[in-house]
């Protein structure tokens, strides 16, 4: 079967690591062209990665090139008008987080796509990191009993570059960029449990920025599990990135960027902990399989065989919508003090201004 064509929507830091896990993970598909404004930034990337196509001008790549699938890569503010054009030139699309900037936005790009038949697929990584699925095997076999408790943080410095800072090109802040990962992995773990409420508390601490750098949001969920989500860029030390599930009987915890296991504690056990642990009662070290390290691959893999064999992704664009509509609540609650109830049917231009107005 001839591989699957991918053209790239940028070569930035996420470009850089979707075609690191193309040229290494995923044999089904081809990178055959790649899109970046500064010419000789989409040359050099090209040459990178052994690319044979480099454009400064999208619509001619959507013209010329001949692609299956466009992954797109670019700045927040972008993503939307990409992914009309790509839709247009009947390209299914695989776009990184946030899904767009505002809901009506997200619905047109939705119903593009399915108007035309094609898949939109929502690139959530943390859905498809080999530790964190193997939490959520766990729990799914009921090693912690009845979950009542998520927590997922995701801290650092700061991002790599400037328009993050920016509500114009980025729509808000560590919110936006890091808070979008904890909402689809508390929808995924609950298998999108309809929300109940969010309440967030949001502040800026150390960056010349006009979005909030330091966030701390609360989602409860109609079946009663409740998911706290700490994200910061005013963290330093490096990434930390990790999860937290509590229930009735027994807790796991996973670090994304420490150790090779999660480590778990069930009253009742489990089918396997690791290679001579003996029972899985009690405390344990859970190991996973290595994999690279944050799921891009696995989430590529996924997507390009969906493509090819026509089935529906595990992350669409649905998905991608619902942590919007999440995000605009966050920042409405931050705002108001409140807890804030879905669905949320404001029209703001950035979600941002929910929290600044």
């Amino acid at each position: 079967m001839e591989k699957t064509k991918v053209a790239l929507f940028g070569a930035g830091f996420i470009a850089n690591i979707h075609a690191e896990s193309y040229a290494r993970f995923v044999p089904g598909a081809e990178l055959a062209a790649v899109y970046s404004h500064n010419s000789d930034k989409a040359e050099a990337f090209a040459r990178r990665y052994g690319i044979p196509a480099w454009y400064d001008d999208m619509d001619r790549l959507l013209s010329e090139a001949r692609v299956d699938v466009v992954d797109i890569g670019l700045p927040n503010y972008l993503h939307y008008g990409a992914c009309i054009k790509a839709a247009a030139a009947g390209k299914h699309i695989i776009i990184e987080k946030p899904l767009a900037l505002t809901l009506e936005e997200a619905d047109e790009m939705i119903g593009e796509c399915k108007k035309r038949g094609l898949k939109l697929m929502y690139a959530e990584e943390l859905c498809f990191a080999p530790k964190y699925e193997r939490v959520r095997a766990l729990v799914e076999h009921g090693a912690v009993g009845k979950v009542y408790m998520l927590k997922q943080a995701e801290k650092h410095s700061g991002p790599h570059s400037p328009w993050f800072y920016k509500k114009e090109t980025a729509g808000g802040g560590v919110m936006m960029d890091m808070g979008c990962h904890a909402l689809a992995w508390f929808r995924w773990m609950t298998k999108n449990n309809p929300v109940k409420s969010v309440y967030a508390s949001m502040k800026t601490v150390m960056h010349n920025t006009d979005c909030e750098d330091n966030t701390i949001t609360i989602v409860e969920f109609e079946n009663g599990v409740t998911a706290v989500a700490e994200d910061s860029w005013a963290r330093h030390g490096g990434m930390d990135d990790r999860i937290e599930v509590y229930g009735d009987k027994g807790v796991s915890y996973a670090d994304l960027f420490r150790g090779n296991s999660a480590l778990t504690y069930s009253i009742d056990g489990y089918d396997y902990a690791s290679e001579k642990a003996g029972s899985s009662k009690g405390w344990t070290f859970t190991v996973f399989e290595e994999a690279f390290n944050q799921g891009y691959p696995q989430e590529l893999k996924h997507f390009i065989s969906c493509v090819r064999e026509d089935t529906t992704p595990l992350v669409t664009g649905e998905d991608g919508r619902a942590v919007l509509e999440l995000l605009y609540a966050a920042y409405a609650s931050a705002k108001s003090g409140a807890r804030v109830s879905l669905p949320f049917t404001a029209k703001v231009k950035y979600p941002i201004e929910l929290f600044l107005r």
